[in-house]
């Protein structure tokens, strides 16, 4: 491990964004064809590995149930505006048409509306009656008041997805959330995070979580590292949770637990690099904000943006490229790595010579030498 000395008083770790890295080919290639971006998670298997963040401006029910049959797995924000609106259009359009100088105060006044149970449950169950699989997500502090109606809906993957997650969530004024009890307790996956570092990616894991998203979230809408000075380049972070999951592994006696990339998954390069950082999967929201039927209509935002008292992200306007499909099979007319996403992981794929996910996971990496 390597560190620096930062003054007299402190020293610091070198870490790595997926910028930093690439990926390094082997002796051998494979035909594109030829190799397999099947992702399975608990019971439930995807045809490729890109989770559509639980974020308003990227999935609405009528996108998760799209992506669903495109074989991959969306997750709704239960707390975003389709729990708290019937029909939020209006909403939409009143922030996608905002000015940027008062679209933050927008944001806090149009989410500032109860979210309502009964809209929870007629989501998740919109969702399953299409035939896909049903995943959703709240926050730690909501999930103690929410969980009951997200399981009476029959979610079949729950998420509990935050800023920083830890194991024990603590709060003065309201009922505390014991991750372990609380997974303990339910018959569904739980995928949990975000967390940075080895220690903490272990202990989330320890909690009997199907996976762990490594991130902050929001990635080109967030703001975090401005307001709060926190921030871990990803893949350094996704090889220390990475690390936790093999210590995990000997650990438990077996159980694998998933690692999620969740931050900084903007174009195609950045899964296969994840990947190879010892990601399972990767979460992407600005990369499909940018499809015809995004409900931001190229416009992006997370839910750190909509905070009442300290926003942590902003509105940026993405603009559109392409449909869905066109975003995740091609074909591209555009080489900035912005369409044809699980096409370009096979080509990485068989570039360097490793057949599925796993493999792809021990490939070697280099570190452009401006940065090392």
């Amino acid at each position: 491990m390597t560190e620096i000395e930062i003054g007299g008083s402190k020293r610091g770790r070198i870490a790595y964004s997926f910028d930093d890295i690439a990926l390094v080919p082997t002796r051998r290639t494979r035909n594109p064809e030829d190799v397999s971006t099947t992702w399975k998670i608990d019971a439930y298997e995807f045809n490729f590995p890109i989770m559509a963040a639980p974020m308003d401006s990227v999935v609405s029910p009528e996108v998760a149930i799209n992506y669903g049959k495109l074989g991959g797995l969306a997750v709704l924000d239960l707390e975003g505006l389709w729990t708290r609106y019937e029909d939020p259009k209006a909403e939409f359009k009143k922030i996608i048409s905002a000015k940027p100088e008062s679209v933050t105060e927008v944001l806090q006044q149009i989410y500032a509306q109860a979210i309502k149970p009964e809209l929870i449950k007629e989501r998740i169950k919109e969702i399953k009656s299409a035939g896909v699989i049903a995943a959703a997500a709240l926050s730690p502090r909501t999930v103690v008041q929410h969980s009951k109606a997200v399981i009476e809906a029959g979610i079949d993957i729950f998420m509990i997805r935050g800023t920083t997650v830890s194991a024990e969530h603590v709060a003065k004024e309201e009922e505390s959330l014991n991750l372990k009890k609380f997974i303990y307790e339910l018959e569904v996956p739980v995928i949990v995070g975000g967390c940075v570092s080895q220690q903490a990616g272990l202990h989330l894991m320890r909690t009997g979580a199907a996976g762990v998203l490594v991130g902050f979230g929001g990635g080109a809408a967030h703001t975090t590292s401005d307001v709060l000075g926190i921030r871990v380049p990803m893949a350094t972070a996704v090889a220390d949770v990475a690390a936790a999951r093999t210590e995990y592994l000997d650990e438990s006696g077996g159980r694998y637990v998933h690692v999620i990339a969740d931050g900084s998954v903007g174009k195609s390069g950045d899964i296969s690099k994840a990947i190879a950082m010892g990601a399972d999967a990767v979460m992407m929201g600005s990369g499909l904000a940018r499809s015809t039927t995004a409900p931001g209509n190229g416009k992006h935002w997370g839910s750190e943006a909509i905070h009442k008292d300290l926003p942590r992200g902003q509105v940026v306007d993405l603009g559109v490229v392409g449909t869905l499909e066109q975003i995740l099979f091609g074909p591209s007319t555009s080489s900035q790595g912005a369409l044809n996403m699980v096409g370009a992981l096979k080509k990485a794929m068989a570039t360097t010579g490793y057949s599925d996910l796993k493999e792809l996971q021990r490939i070697e990496v280099v570190i452009n030498a401006a940065k090392a």
